[in-house]
């Protein structure tokens, strides 16, 4: 009983230091990022979960700003590669050079990229062909980068944070499949209500930004993802994930008609895996200690978008892939509570 009881206060406190956690990092950001919770809010669950994110958006949205201003709060080494047309694997990963020791002996030495950090800056990752965006898999998948035949451990925790421009803007590529998989969530960031982009002009013009406090280190990351992957989840919950990704494949036995006609490709296991890890995240931040079935439905279309290929069909009767991701959680019933 007595152990029974420790365990369940053990449960409590980590539920409170979770909570208490997003509301000093909302503080925090709050000194330079006006508006856009919804996004901040999906970018934190992805942090502490442990898994990768992708924010697409328009030029001068802040994008930059608010992952920088992460990495302070949590006091993690910090790296940023602005991703161009001409940027080469070895950029980012790293090159070997020829070296001369004090005996006058020549070897090649492994000199580090910007991807050895905790938090990688993929600044407009989709400026850059797809060879070059290949050299974040290994990385993002194994944390690790083999260079030669050797393998060189990053450190943890290791976060790739990416942005990229609307595929419709000049000068993009569209990024590989097997890139848009690893990535945890696809966060849409937009323009801000009327107010809130006059409380940003006004703020940005009329005094310097205040300082970011550091608030956490990489420890205390390391400790939220244990954390999080304790909070229980029930099989029937874990059950709807897996079925609302089943249902976005075509050719399946149960796939609903609406993606046979508009879907050319569809989400693969990993969506239902980041699915619960996220909605075991977010019922942390709720102050909860168990994942509900609205915890799930949240996260759906930060999970999909990126995921889900719509067809020539789709795209001639102006249907998104945001469309059919409301078809499915329409379709797929919601296991009783």
């Amino acid at each position: 009983m007595s152990t029974t009881l420790d365990s369940y206060e053990a449960e409590q406190q980590a539920v409170e230091q979770i909570r208490g956690s997003r509301e000093r990092i909302n503080q925090e950001l709050s000194k330079v990022i006006i508006g856009q919770k919804e996004v901040i809010e999906q970018l934190l669950l992805c942090l502490f979960a442990g898994g990768h994110c992708l924010i697409t958006g328009a030029p001068g949205l802040a994008k930059t700003l608010l992952v920088q201003s992460i990495s302070q709060i949590f006091h993690l080494k910090f790296q940023r590669i602005q991703f161009t047309p001409d940027l080469m694997p070895a950029d980012i990963t790293g090159t070997e050079i020829l070296e001369e020791d004090s005996d006058g002996r020549r070897r090649m030495k492994f000199v580090k990229g910007p991807i050895f950090a905790n938090v990688l800056l993929a600044d407009e990752i989709n400026r850059t062909p797809p060879k070059t965006q290949a050299a974040l898999l290994e990385a993002m998948q194994e944390h690790q980068v083999t260079a030669a035949g050797v393998c060189y451990p990053l450190e943890e925790p290791f976060f790739v944070l990416a942005t990229q421009n609307p595929i419709e803007m000049e000068g993009t590529y569209p990024l590989p499949e097997a890139q848009l998989d690893r990535f945890m969530f696809n966060v849409y960031i937009d323009y801000l209500p009327e107010d809130d982009e006059v409380a940003v002009v006004t703020q940005t013009t009329s005094r310097a930004p205040e300082p970011i406090n550091v608030l956490f280190d990489g420890e205390d990351v390391r400790r939220f993802h244990e954390v999080v992957r304790k909070v229980p989840v029930a099989e029937d919950l874990v059950r709807y994930a897996v079925r609302l990704a089943d249902a976005s494949r075509p050719g399946r036995a149960n796939t609903p008609d609406f993606v046979n006609q508009w879907v050319s490709w569809g989400a693969g296991l990993r969506a239902a895996q980041y699915l619960v890890l996220g909605a075991k995240a977010r019922a942390l931040f709720e102050g909860r200690a168990h994942v509900t079935a609205d915890d799930i439905r949240v996260l759906v279309h930060a999970t999909f978008r990126h995921r889900i290929l719509i067809g020539y069909r789709a795209e001639a009767e102006g249907v998104s892939v945001e469309t059919v991701i409301d078809r499915l959680l329409e379709t797929i019933k919601v296991p009783s509570k």
